[in-house]
């Protein structure tokens, strides 16, 4: 089942609609406890297309591919430790559900029928720490998952853990922030660096989501709680040289690397007021980079035009549904 993704056009409103910032500051930082578990569903698409000019397959270079996975992602947490207004967090991950579609995309083939399977995910678990910065530490188990479930878990890893790049002292309704992190994709251009703008745009009633036995996601019949609503605009920045934006990883290969990359993404997160649970988030991702590789000497070039795009969506379970078949 594939699933389209939209966004509200009225969120973009909300920034002029919140007219001054006033109010006292808020941590949305989740409250968790050991032994605690939650529960997300995560859809994710994805379209990356290559032009490639060369005869030479660089190794290492990016591969034209469409992504469509979509799952239920449990998560267990295993030890939280307050770090000044934030905290350390180690957790579990595993994949209760996964259904996706992979295509490798090859010059002059037509786009497959889809036929989503569902993925066998059992004793696969993911460890990992987020830091009081808001880093993804000490990842386990995340190379033994294939690349839809490894981009499905990253997806929820990034959103889940925005809240902890918010200012220390929290935040009020009206109030900007920035704030920048390193791109930790491997990618064929160093020095690339996201930076953040988001704004506490509003407070808004909001549910959990509910799966009926068919899958069918709706909002639960629980009370609503109020939200938070953070819209966060991202711009890809390059500081490392056109010239020379070898990464260390493609020098260790002999390889040479110099291009350009850019990209824009803009996200909306709705963080609970009462848990600090991220009750859903959007994303929408557009990138493109432009990059030559080569091996040290020189020799071997190959052009490589990369456009990509991706959309995705995150969205707390309650517990109960579990019971389902």
């Amino acid at each position: 089942m594939r699933n389209a993704f939209r966004t509200t056009a009225a969120i973009l409103l909300f920034v002029a609609a919140s007219a001054l910032a006033g109010g006292s500051h808020v941590k949305l930082v989740p409250n968790l406890q050991p032994a605690q578990t939650i529960t997300y569903l995560i859809r994710y698409q994805s379209d990356k297309n290559i032009k490639t000019e060369g005869t030479v397959v660089a190794p290492m270079a990016p591969n034209a591919a469409q992504m469509d996975a979509h799952g239920l992602l449990q998560i267990e947490v295993l030890d939280v430790q307050p770090a000044g207004n934030a905290l350390t967090l180690h957790a579990r991950a595993k994949f209760l559900t996964l259904d996706s579609g992979v295509w490798l995309k090859k010059p002059r083939e037509k786009e497959p029928h889809w036929n989503v399977q569902g993925i066998d995910p059992e004793g696969q678990a993911i460890e990992f720490t987020i830091s009081p910065d808001g880093s993804i530490e000490k990842v386990q188990g995340l190379d033994s998952l294939l690349p839809d479930q490894q981009q499905a878990w990253q997806e929820w890893a990034a959103r889940f853990a925005l809240a902890w790049t918010f200012p220390s002292v929290g935040v009020k309704l009206g109030e900007k922030w920035k704030s920048e992190q390193m791109e930790q994709a491997s990618a064929p251009i160093a020095g690339l660096n996201w930076e953040r703008e988001s704004t506490y745009v509003r407070d808004e009633p909001c549910h959990a989501t509910q799966l009926s036995v068919t899958g069918e996601a709706a909002p639960s019949t629980a009370p609503s709680e109020t939200c938070a609503v953070v819209l966060t605009t991202a711009t890809l920045k390059q500081k490392s040289s056109p010239k020379d934006a070898t990464p260390e990883d493609f020098k260790l290969h002999d390889l040479r690397t110099m291009g350009t990359a850019k990209g824009t993404n803009e996200i909306i997160t709705y963080i609970s007021l009462r848990t600090g649970l991220v009750i859903r988030a959007t994303e929408s991702a557009s990138q493109f980079m432009d990059v030559v590789v080569a091996m040290a000497d020189g020799s071997h070039r190959v052009h490589y035009n990369v456009n990509a795009t991706s959309h995705s969506e995150l969205l707390l379970v309650t517990d109960s549904l579990l019971a389902h078949p």
